[in-house]
């Protein structure tokens, strides 16, 4: 065990020096805060983890207890579902970087020494290109889920400001219908506390959704970026037999080779990744789909409560985006590898000697059949799946709905 930490600590200054984290410095800076970081997993930050999780667990089961407390109508049931699972959803993502800790740590220490390996000036800027969408992404999901939590602190506190702009004399409840909980306590005499707990989970979940969420965009991002490179060694190449003729045969031999050993390492790291959070990732879509047609169809409930329709409407935003940017983040990935075997029909192979035409061959072949990301081997990650998941969260709530105006 001692050899283990020692070496896990080698491997956590070696990450920290290395040209790859550069491209990673805010998902790991997000990920410190949840005590997610797969490197040094001290004590102390095991400690975190599990308050953090505790927080988060705690209030979805006050939601639950909700359903026990109060009388069962469909309204409250839906109600208490649409919150909780939205809760839920922001578990499943915490739980799946937690448990997989190993799974990140070995996928970045592989696409690091991919990254490392890298010292041509055009191939650097490629990386350097990923890098920077991935970060400009992660930035503006991040404004994403401050937005969500500033919304959610407001729609709590306006009838606190809309009591005192009135001037009325009526006092001011401390409990709130927005989201029912049942902790089994004078929820007037520690409205506070309860205060605190549901906006520290509601904190706590946004920032786990976001981070781990932002963290896997940066990785395909960066597998991305490796098939951009396979495609520029495979134009180098060619360009080198071209330019040098016969002479530099071997040397676009090399470039060759190097072009197909990695797009199988593109191909083998992102699928590594995918396959091992794929039943984090079912679970999520379970829990996303019930979540959505609740929401959608508090939404459609709206009577004259303006809070409920904000939350619900929010809680649907954030899903959407959530769903449609995972899944344009990987239908790219399958772009990239689409337009790796384009670029090798565009290139002038037949000029190339037998053995570059070989391996030329070799890649036409990988592309008869196309890559995506897939999901246990039933779920193919696309945009057509984000609008098929839509379609059927859709579905759901029209049946919802007419069950309930029946």
């Amino acid at each position: 065990m001692v050899v283990d930490k020692s070496k896990r600590g080698r491997d956590e200054r070696i990450f920290v020096y290395s040209f790859f984290v550069k491209r990673v410095n805010i998902n790991r800076i997000l990920l410190l805060i949840i005590g997610l970081w797969p490197y040094q997993r001290t004590p102390l930050v095991e400690l975190q983890l599990i308050l953090l999780y505790g927080i988060l667990m705690t209030f979805i089961l006050f939601q639950l207890t909700a359903l026990i407390t109060s009388e069962c109508t469909l309204d409250i049931i839906y109600k208490v579902i649409s919150s909780a699972f939205f809760y839920v959803c922001f578990l499943i993502k915490y739980n799946s970087f937690w448990i997989n800790a190993d799974i990140v740590r070995f996928s970045l220490k592989q696409l690091q020494d991919v990254c490392n390996e890298i010292t041509d000036k055009n191939e650097i800027a490629i990386i350097e290109k990923y890098g920077s969408k991935a970060k400009r992404i992660t930035i503006r999901i991040l404004f994403l889920g401050i937005f969500y939590q500033f919304t959610f602190i407001l729609i709590y506190i306006w009838p606190y400001i809309h009591h005192i702009m009135v001037f009325t004399n009526k006092s001011q409840s401390h409990t709130s219908v927005y989201i029912m909980t049942e902790y089994f306590i004078d929820e007037e005499k520690y409205s506070y506390l309860i205060t605190l707990h549901r906006h520290t989970a509601c904190c706590i979940g946004t920032l786990a959704m976001l981070t781990t969420g932002t963290m896997l965009l940066t990785y395909l991002q960066h597998t991305c970026a490796m098939f951009s490179i396979a495609c520029y060694r495979v134009e180098r190449a060619i360009d080198i037999l071209e330019k040098g003729g016969y002479q530099n045969e071997e040397k676009s031999c090399e470039e060759m080779i190097r072009a197909v050993n990695i797009h199988c390492k593109a191909m083998k790291l992102s699928n590594f990744l995918i396959s091992n959070f794929s039943g984090s990732f079912f679970c999520l879509i379970a829990a996303g789909v019930l979540c959505l047609s609740c929401n959608l169809l508090r939404l459609a409930s709206f009577t004259d409560d303006f809070g409920q329709f904000i939350l619900a409407l929010t809680n649907l935003i954030i899903h959407y985006v959530y769903l449609f940017v995972a899944n344009y983040t990987a239908q790219e990935v399958t772009d990239h590898n689409e337009y790796l075997f384009a670029t090798v029909y565009n290139v002038r192979w037949y000029v190339a000697p037998i053995r570059i035409q070989n391996m030329i061959l070799f890649l036409l072949q990988r592309g008869t059949k196309s890559f995506h990301l897939i999901l246990g081997g039933i779920f193919v990650v696309s945009l057509q799946s984000a609008a098929s998941i839509a379609s059927t969260s859709v579905s759901y709530f029209t049946v919802l709905y007419s069950t309930r105006l029946d």
